[in-house]
């Protein structure tokens, strides 16, 4: 059986679903019933050269899991930080079905999720994104909003001058407007995406202007964060899940034990997506995430679904 198991290579997950495409499965699911507190918990075990993940969920239609790995010294020897791959399993039978890049199916998704909340939180007209990272997540956010949104120009933000330079250049090519930028281009963006392995605040918070949606996805320690608790005390705060959050999120934990942030205040993404929490418009909007095997699932679907009817994006 396992023989004749279809492989999804990276090329095929993003030949068969688009950005914009997982965006609005993501969207539809939830707005149908899906919800995330009643996904499987995730596993996050310690080996010698970094962290395993497993991933578990299931749905009506599918079961699947992700293993997948956060190795960071692999960058130094020219391999991903996060590899991995997703075993996709026939939800009433539970016979696999296929096994996808896990790699891709990550870049894809975790992009996806954050436009899927942007696409409700940040401002119609975005003159200027700032991006800070120049990873594979860099690249997909940067993506990802152009699918939700008309950009006016990228700002690229990163400890490597060169990478940063070189992520730049290949938004230049794709017909956008980008630059290597500072930490203090906030002052002027619309969207603030953080897609980094800091595990300090990368800008002043006080910079980030009331019109603006500011995202952070790097971190999934409750030790490590991306975003300053001066923006996180006078923002409205999304995350993916409350127990989630208040498990491995850094950038929600830190500032509650400062004192800065009400847990009771965190806002589940589900509810601003299903329009049954309101965007308050009068200060910043953030969304922060670490990451749930829901998401994998919902977009591991799509891939799948696409690849049996022939579909492209």
């Amino acid at each position: 059986m396992t023989e004749a198991l279809p492989w999804i290579s990276a090329d095929d997950v993003f030949a068969r679903v688009g950005f914009g495409d997982a965006i609005r499965a993501l969207q539809r699911d939830l707005t149908a019933g899906l919800d995330p507190s009643a996904d499987f918990s995730r596993s996050i075990l310690d080996v010698d050269s970094g962290q395993l993940l497993l991933m578990p969920s299931r749905s009506s239609e599918f079961v699947g899991v992700k293993v997948a790995t956060v190795a960071p010294g692999n960058p130094a020897v020219g391999k991903e930080r996060i590899q991995g791959v997703y075993l996709l399993m026939d939800a009433a039978t539970l016979s696999p079905v296929a096994l996808l890049d896990g790699t891709a199916l990550t870049t894809l998704r975790t992009p996806a999720v954050s436009a899927a909340v942007a696409d409700r939180l940040a401002p119609n007209e975005v003159d200027q994104l700032v991006v800070f990272g120049s990873g594979p997540q860099a690249w997909g956010h940067i993506e990802a909003m152009r699918a939700i949104r008309s950009l006016g120009r990228v700002s690229v933000v990163g400890r490597d001058k060169g990478r940063a330079a070189a992520l730049a250049a290949r938004v230049q090519e794709s017909g956008l407007e980008a630059r290597v930028g500072s930490a203090e281009d906030v002052r002027t963006a619309q969207i603030i995406v953080c897609a980094t392995t800091a595990r300090e605040p990368l800008f002043d918070g006080s910079l980030v202007p009331d019109d603006s949606c500011s995202i952070a996805v790097g971190s999934h320690e409750p030790d490590a964060r991306e975003l300053p608790s001066a923006l996180m005390a006078r923002a409205q705060i999304v995350v993916e899940d409350t127990a989630v959050a208040m498990r491995e999120g850094g950038d929600v934990l830190i500032p509650i034990g400062e004192g800065l942030l009400d847990a009771a205040s965190l806002v589940p993404m589900r509810g601003i997506i299903t329009g049954t929490v309101a965007v308050d418009h009068s200060r910043p909007r953030v969304f922060t995430s670490s990451g749930m095997s829901w998401e994998d699932l919902v977009v591991a679907g799509e891939v799948y679904r696409n690849g049996q009817s022939g579909a492209t994006p």
